[in-house]
């Protein structure tokens, strides 16, 4: 489990062709500090595994499951990424409940700075924009967000669905979404709450049918 608050931005050192995965090796002095083989790590907000680790650079395999889903498969030596250890029990626990389980990609559509803060709009498909509510919860790239706005994709006119999160100064410096641009690829989760009360109620309407 993790809490969607980023540790520290890392950097892609290497990119491994593995056929049907990819290996990642990924620099982050302070997520090693005490990391180990089968530890979990969030990258972009997707759950890996540590695999391999060598000084403060780790190695963790990409599945096919989650290339499809995620933009891990975007990566290329260089790029930044944001990384968070999995939560420790006794910890404070910031942000929200979060897995590490992407459930698909956004697309940057646009920001608007202001003097403060930024206001940056995602899209994102409409299965999943049902998930979201104002002042709610949504993790973009492993980043724990609030939601400002929610729009639902009109069919008449052929519009997308789309969401507005406001960055505050430290989250535009300390994750990659300051250096974000419009067209960019996110990994969104949204909150896990929300699916179970949709199961739940599902799994009640068949039992009163």
């Amino acid at each position: 489990m993790f809490t969607g608050l980023v540790e520290e931005k890392g950097r892609v050192t290497a990119v491994e062709d593995l056929g049907d995965s990819v290996r990642l090796m990924i620099r982050g002095p302070l997520v090693t500090s005490d990391a180990g083989h089968g530890d979990s790590i969030a990258v972009n907000g997707c759950c890996l595994t540590v695999m391999t680790q060598d000084g403060d650079t780790f190695g963790a395999d990409v599945m096919k499951e989650s290339l499809d889903k995620t933009s891990l498969g975007d990566l290329t030596v260089g790029d930044e990424v944001n990384l968070e250890r999995a939560t420790q029990v006794h910890a404070r626990l910031g942000g929200h409940i979060v897995q590490g389980h992407v459930d698909g990609t956004g697309r940057i559509l646009d920001r608007t700075p202001s003097e403060h803060w930024e206001i940056v709009r995602v899209a994102l498909p409409a299965e999943l924009a049902k998930y979201l509510v104002d002042k709610g919860s949504i993790t973009v790239d492993g980043t724990s967000l609030t939601v400002v706005e929610v729009v639902d994709a009109d069919p008449s006119t052929g519009g997308e669905s789309w969401f507005s999160v406001s960055l505050i100064p430290t989250t535009l410096a300390d994750t990659t979404l300051g250096t974000k641009t419009p067209g960019d690829r996110v990994n969104l989760e949204v909150d896990i709450l929300a699916k179970y009360v949709e199961r739940l109620l599902a799994a009640k309407k068949e039992d009163n049918a």
